[in-house]
């Protein structure tokens, strides 16, 4: 949600700018700007629409020069998306610029006392206030720029990650943190800002995550300098090696970053289970599951906390930590467990969620947990993010850099990671046979080679997606541990073709949905042979004689099932906890084909962020 980019260095700022805000743009935004200091000017170009539409305006308006710069894309909070509410913003002396993702929850006190004082507002964002307020801090504390952002900050109630800089003193950008990501780059001579590592990793392998509540002074010529907001501590700053690579986040020669990611499931779930599971030698190990294992082993229940895709990763983990490992689990949206007073005591583990490791609900629900007590565990796919610093243990996924918004590979690869958990503690807890154990250890070996081959249904799904492009409606059905899936199968297809569509638990159909079946809707159900085979298959039959019609999922060489369908898409047989990761693979091709059909844009649908780092 929003991109921040900024540099200072010897280099043109307009193109690093420039190509780091196209490296955010899978983030999701509305309208993009940018900030040069240029001969002692302070020059701002802005807009309303992609990237691509600010770069054509800074041409026009010949503002494409300057060594130190901003660059900014907006997802509308505050005021709707225009080119005066676009980032970034100006105080109103003229002298300082920032750009802001997040949300500062009190502005509008602080404008009210503002105004009083003689300060005028362009726009109706909360960020025009935020600077202005910053502005008065100097102005009457007389102190240096740095300075007054720390005492403005301390004065606001939200979430943000800030950069901003006086055009009086061109040579340093002040950057915060609270609750949104932050990142500095460190190269020679020069420094770049950024919401993540992807707009300066072709410029340096080495980077400074500010963590929460510290801001910093990027000057030229001097070493970072990081400070506690709150009591003005000095933190000694920890330079990271990064391990990402330009090649990870590029297309490929992919149309786009969701089919290249699709395709990149089978070497993701690899890289998410290698030198973890050693099926020769019946183990698994995992540093943040045999570190704790006592804590994990005496769980008297199990609470999972997520949102979105990574929310139905945790439904598909209720049913195997329940079946393998016989430990109640309860799975809560972490935006709603925030707000209701959840009980939560010390015999509880809590394992949050998410792709980015920043999603802000997760990160309230992990502050919740640790208040009263309990072991908090993380899953998420990026290194160094608030939840892998926040969590008392947890695992990477290894999925590499998801781009596409609509995620893909975290689903498949967190499933993975969550089957290793569940695997080891079922067999240390003696619920799983030494067979059964060794047995899943060489199917899930076996897992990425079947990805592989269920994405040769390529082809077919297209043609499923030409029949149902126009469809105004779509059900989603499947039981035990696809439904799950179903409820992603048609998350996807909402996200990114804005088609409306509902998943269910195949048994409840009777229970109301069954109302919506005629010739006119498309039902895809999950129908594979293992688990509840012939009640799924009963409720096909149910389907067929009110005339919906029928894309099937089903396992190889069934024939029941095929007689009935409209068109099947065929997966290879596995164990029934792992049909996941096989099931969602057409749902996923489906979902992207019908939105290429349709004229989406696919990697960056409308009014959503890859990372949900507000409320």
């Amino acid at each position: 949600m929003c991109g921040i980019v900024g540099y200072i260095g010897p280099k043109d700022a307009y193109n690093v700018v420039l190509k780091g805000l196209k490296r955010l743009e899978y983030r999701g935004y509305d309208s993009a700007g940018i900030a040069l200091f240029d001969q002692n000017q302070l020059k701002i170009c802005k807009t309303k629409g992609k990237v691509s539409d600010l770069d054509n305006k800074c041409k026009i308006e010949k503002i494409t020069s300057g060594k130190i710069g901003i660059g900014h894309t907006r997802w509308a909070t505050h005021g709707e998306p225009n080119d005066v509410n676009s980032h970034p913003h100006v105080s109103n002396s003229g002298n300082l610029v920032i750009i802001h993702n997040g949300i500062i929850e009190n502005y509008e006190p602080l404008k009210e006392e503002l105004t009083k004082r003689g300060y005028n507002f362009q726009s109706e964002t909360d960020t025009e206030v935020l600077v202005n307020l910053i502005e008065d801090v100097k102005t009457k504390e007389n102190v240096k720029l740095g300075k007054a952002v720390q005492i403005a900050l301390n004065q606001t109630v939200g979430a943000y990650a800030i950069a901003v800089f006086d055009k009086n003193k061109p040579n340093e950008i002040v950057v915060a943190r609270l609750g949104s990501p932050l990142a500095i780059g460190v190269g020679e001579d020069e420094f770049f800002i950024a919401s993540d590592a992807s707009p300066f990793i072709e410029y340096t392998n080495k980077s400074i995550y500010l963590e929460d509540g510290e801001m910093a002074v990027v000057r030229l010529g001097r070493e970072v300098r990081i400070r506690k907001i709150k009591n003005d501590k000095l933190v000694d700053p920890y330079v990271q090696e990064l391990q990402l690579n330009l090649d990870q986040i590029e297309k490929a020669g992919y149309d786009h970053f969701m089919l290249k990611e699709i395709y990149e499931q089978p070497d993701a779930i690899r890289d998410t289970y290698r030198g973890r599971m050693l099926p020769q030698k019946g183990l698994i190990k995992m540093s943040g599951i045999d570190d704790n294992i006592d804590r994990l082993m005496n769980a008297k229940r199990i609470i999972i906390v997520a949102c979105g895709t990574s929310w139905h990763a945790g439904l598909v983990a209720e049913y195997i930590f329940e079946d393998l490992a016989r430990i109640p689990v309860e799975v809560e949206y972490a935006s709603e467990f925030r707000y209701r007073n959840p009980v939560i005591t010390k015999e509880d583990v809590v394992i949050a969620i998410s792709q980015s490791g920043e999603t802000a609900d997760t990160m309230a629900a992990i502050k919740i947990a640790k208040e009263n007590g309990a072991f908090v565990f993380g899953v998420c796919n990026v290194v160094g993010s608030s939840i892998s610093r926040e969590t008392h243990a947890g695992a990477y996924t290894h999925a590499g850099p998801e781009i596409g918004v609509a995620s893909t590979k975290a689903f498949t690869t967190q499933i993975t990671v969550l089957s290793l958990i569940a695997l080891k503690l079922g067999k240390t807890k003696g619920e799983i046979s030494q067979s059964d154990y060794h047995a899943y250890l060489n199917e899930l070996e076996l897992i990425p080679e079947k990805v592989e081959k269920t994405l040769l249904t390529n082809n077919e799904v297209e043609k499923v997606a030409d029949a149902y492009k126009n469809a105004k409606n779509c059900l989603y059905l499947g039981r035990g541990y696809n439904f799950p899936v179903a409820l992603e199968g048609a998350l996807k297809l909402k996200e990114i073709s804005y088609i409306h569509a509902e998943g269910y638990p195949a048994a409840e159909m009777k229970h109301g949905p069954i109302a919506l079946i005629d010739e006119m809707m498309p039902v895809i159900v999950i129908a594979t042979k293992k688990g509840h085979y012939e009640k799924v298959v009963s409720n096909i039959q149910e389907i067929k004689s009110r005339k919906g019609k029928i894309i099937a999922v089903v396992t190889e060489g069934d024939t029941s099932v095929k007689k009935m369908a409209d068109h099947i898409l065929e997966v290879p047989e596995t164990f029934e906890a792992l049909t996941p990761l096989l099931t969602t693979i057409p749902l996923q091709l489906l979902s992207y084909h019908i939105a290429v059909k349709l004229g989406k844009n696919v990697d960056q649908p409308r009014n959503l962020a890859k990372s949900v780092t507000v409320e």
